[in-house]
């Protein structure tokens, strides 16, 4: 097909050649270009990227800025007092939403219930059924189990896990998961991640969604029951590719990230018991004659009981530990103590005792140091963490330290923290 121009023909394509590409292909903007997400306190100019801000040019015969918006919206007319309601009315309803809502409540709702015990330092999450989960397998059900995880903190050290149940979208679990040697402080400071996955025997198990609670929501010693709708995880997009919009958000990943590199310091947690035991009455309740002998003359019992969540060392995820005590300084190098080696766990259990014959005007210039360490069969020990008790030592560490020097007699047990870094220690086995 030709098209006459003039006295010689001219092809189709050179017609839509000519006459219909009048410059360079531009992008096609999206329509979340021409509908920026506010705050009600911030400004169009402050939150438009420079190629949004050139949508907002203006128009012949407008008002500046506001005959732009008059031009995206249809409803408004250039540069009148209809454009500047129409600004107003969209600054008004603006918010920033988190995620798709309908997304969401399609993924499922969890039941389960949390109870902190200040007795026994334990938290427990009981789960109990999950309603609606998005199917994941090809029969259109699922095989659900539910992963627990403190934040911060090392995913594989802190992770619980419930049974599986097979080829169903509305499991019922009544299963309860137990974490040990939580302290007021973490339920202050950290946040309860309860995940629902698809168990898949032949490929990786898939994720199917998500909830987190704040620990502090938890009153101490009252079971407080959750029902929510399961979400995807939070993005964490890189801090420098935000708009100027989301400064906010990105200062809260950087702090993020450094609690993230903060709380992989943390190796675990040790339930010690002190007791300085006076020269009258260290003798009641032995049951032989030769540690009756010992501890007549009294000293310092220091008990192993437990460690709860500890850094997996092996390929395995797990660990060998045992623990080792010192009463320093220690120049003839005799106040070492080692527990047995508990075999493939992270929750070990010792209850042990070690008794350490010394005065109570002795004891005061001393350090106990306790670490766990890793038993390694033809090679060095692998150190996974520690705590020194004594008067140059900082918050529980001090605190049971001097409630064992004010109680004499009385046994003090206490939760502790074990870092990677013990103060005064070689780090070797």
């Amino acid at each position: 097909m030709t098209v006459r121009k003039g006295k010689r023909g001219v092809s189709i394509q050179e017609h839509m050649a000519i006459d219909v590409c009048p410059g360079p292909i531009r992008p096609i903007r999206q329509i979340s270009a021409y509908f920026p997400r506010l705050s009600p306190t911030s400004s169009i100019s402050d939150s438009l990227s420079p190629n949004q801000a050139g949508c907002l040019s203006p128009l012949p015969g407008g008002g500046g800025a506001s005959a732009g918006v008059g031009l995206l919206l249809p409803g408004a007319t250039g540069g009148g007092a209809g454009t500047l309601s129409m600004m107003s009315s969209v600054d008004a309803s603006i918010e920033i939403d988190s995620g798709d809502s309908d997304d969401n409540t399609s993924l499922g709702t969890l039941e389960f219930d949390l109870r902190y015990e200040t007795e026994t330092s334990s938290l427990h999450c009981t789960l109990i059924r999950a309603k609606g989960l998005k199917p994941m397998d090809f029969n259109g059900l699922a095989d659900p189990y539910v992963k627990l995880h403190l934040l911060p903190g090392a995913c594989k050290a802190n992770k619980l896990k419930t049974k599986t149940v097979r080829n169903t979208l509305n499991p019922s679990w009544n299963e309860t998961l137990t974490y040990c040697g939580i302290t007021e402080e973490d339920m202050y400071r950290k946040t309860l991640r309860v995940s629902v996955c698809d168990e898949d025997k032949l490929t990786h198990n898939e994720f199917i969604g998500e909830t987190r609670i704040a620990l502090r929501r938890v009153k101490p010693d009252q079971t407080k029951h959750f029902n929510i709708c399961l979400e995807h995880p939070p993005p964490l997009p890189s801090p420098t590719a935000m708009s100027v919009a989301l400064r906010g958000i990105s200062c809260y990943l950087r702090e993020w990230e450094t609690e993230q590199q903060r709380s992989l310091e943390e190796r675990g947690r040790l339930l010690l018991c002190l007791q300085f035991l006076l020269p009258s009455t260290a003798a009641e309740g032995d049951d032989t004659k030769r540690e009756a002998k010992d501890r007549a003359k009294g000293g310092l019992c220091v008990g192993v009981r437990r460690c709860a969540h500890l850094a997996a060392m092996d390929v395995n995820g797990f660990s060998d530990p045992y623990v080792k005590t010192y009463l320093k300084p220690d120049l003839k190098k005799k106040s070492k103590h080692k527990t047995a080696v508990i075999k493939k766990t992270l929750n070990p259990e010792f209850n042990e005792e070690f008794f350490y014959e010394i005065t109570f005007t002795d004891l005061t210039t001393k350090t106990l140091e306790v670490t766990v360490w890793d038993y390694d069969l033809g090679k060095s020990n692998d150190f996974i963490g520690g705590v020194s008790l004594g008067c140059h030592s900082q918050g529980e560490a001090l605190q049971q330290w001097i409630d064992c020097l004010k109680n004499k007699g009385q046994k003090v047990e206490r939760w502790h923290t074990l870092t990677n870094e013990l103060p005064g220690s070689t780090m070797q086995e």
